[in-house]
């Protein structure tokens, strides 16, 4: 009789990791980053995210080499572990920990933010904890229950947020051709290397996450041939999505870059009031599928590094029943609910900022 399995399951496959990607790297920044850029860069801002995907291009092909060298969970924590020795890894471990709590509890306020537009009483101190109890506690519960529900939530969380950008992409360029007096030409002012800067920091920020993914290498079938198709699916179908985005904004809204909600304000000159408000509920996809990413992914470093004793041993505890890293899995759901209820966007913005300059 064979003996039971008491491993990690590898269910992940090259798709669903590349999923896992996009859902990570497109989060709700992506409503509001096209404003910023194209106050920098105005009629050259789309031109601007060839440049960012060929230095995320160079970084990707780097951790692809890198990654399909290993099978076990752990991703940069793992990496650095072997490369660079013990006190190093336990470093990035526990900033990479910190940088991806504070992340995603900034993304569950920006969350109740973007919930009050639909549901003013969202942002009551009452309402504020219990939604983010729910918000959290669910996701907590699909991933504690297995690796599979939690790949399929974030694929779902993944086709729906990019359905819906891809609805306003395809509507935008249809409605430029067909009613080409909607049509704004943007200033073409001259963009200084100050300008280019600040301007590819927010471009490779848009990107960042995708690294986050490989930290489940250790479910996923095939990590020697699954883990570069699914970097660089997922990179290169995120770039097209940003200058698609991008290129309608400045095309879409006189002074692109004084808008507070460009991809809102842009619909609103080509759609009907329904579809802008469908364009807005996407928002809170974007969002919330960030976050079911991140419970996903997340718990296995400190998994990862309970099982090699850089982290107490509990924190390496597989659940004997659905095999998964469950005491990993509380524990940063807990922590989580924490930060989002004590701290607001900002302050776990830039909280995250910090402990990431350090990873």
């Amino acid at each position: 009789m064979a003996e039971p399995q008491i491993g990690l399951v590898r269910t992940i496959g090259r798709w669903s990791l590349a999923a896992l990607m996009v859902n990570t790297m497109v989060g709700a920044s992506i409503f509001g980053l096209p404003a910023l850029i194209a106050a920098r860069l105005g009629s050259l801002s789309p031109l601007g995210f060839f440049v960012a995907f060929a230095v995320i291009a160079v970084i990707a092909a780097s951790m692809a080499e890198v990654a399909s060298q290993f099978q076990e969970t752990g991703g940069p924590y793992l990496y650095a572990r072997v490369a660079f020795g013990r006190f190093l890894a336990i470093q990035n471990g526990w900033l990479t920990w910190l940088t991806r709590i504070a992340a995603v509890s900034a993304v569950a306020n920006l969350f109740i933010t973007y919930l009050a537009e639909f549901f003013p009483a969202a942002t009551t101190a009452f309402m504020r904890v219990a939604i983010l109890t729910v918000l959290i506690g669910f996701l907590a519960a699909v991933n504690y229950c297995g690796v599979g529900g939690g790949k399929q939530l974030s694929n779902i969380f993944t086709v729906s947020k990019v359905s819906l950008l891809a609805f306003f992409v395809i509507a935008g360029l249809v409605a430029l051709a067909f009613h080409p007096d909607i049509r704004v030409h943007p200033a073409s002012t001259p963009a200084t290397c100050a300008d280019w800067f600040e301007a590819l920091l927010l471009m490779i920020y848009s990107y960042g996450g995708f690294e986050a993914a490989l930290i489940a290498s250790g479910e996923t079938r095939n990590a020697r041939k699954d883990i570069p198709f699914a970097l660089f699916v997922a990179i290169g179908a995120t770039t097209l999505l940003y200058i698609a985005v991008q290129y309608l904004v400045i095309h879409t809204i006189p002074n692109a870059g004084a808008s507070a909600a460009p991809v809102m304000d842009s619909a609103r000159g080509f759609l009907p009031h329904w579809a802008v408000r469908i364009v807005g509920a996407g928002t809170l996809i974007s969002a919330y599928g960030y976050l079911s990413a991140n419970v996903l992914h997340t718990p296995r470093v400190t998994f990862a590094m309970g099982e090699r004793g850089d982290f107490p041993a509990f924190f390496g505890s597989i659940h004997p029943r659905f095999r998964t890293p469950y005491v990993s899995i509380l524990i940063f759901a807990a922590l989580l609910l924490i930060f989002s209820i004590a701290g607001d966007f900002r302050w776990n913005a830039l909280l995250s900022s910090v402990a990431r300059l350090f990873v």
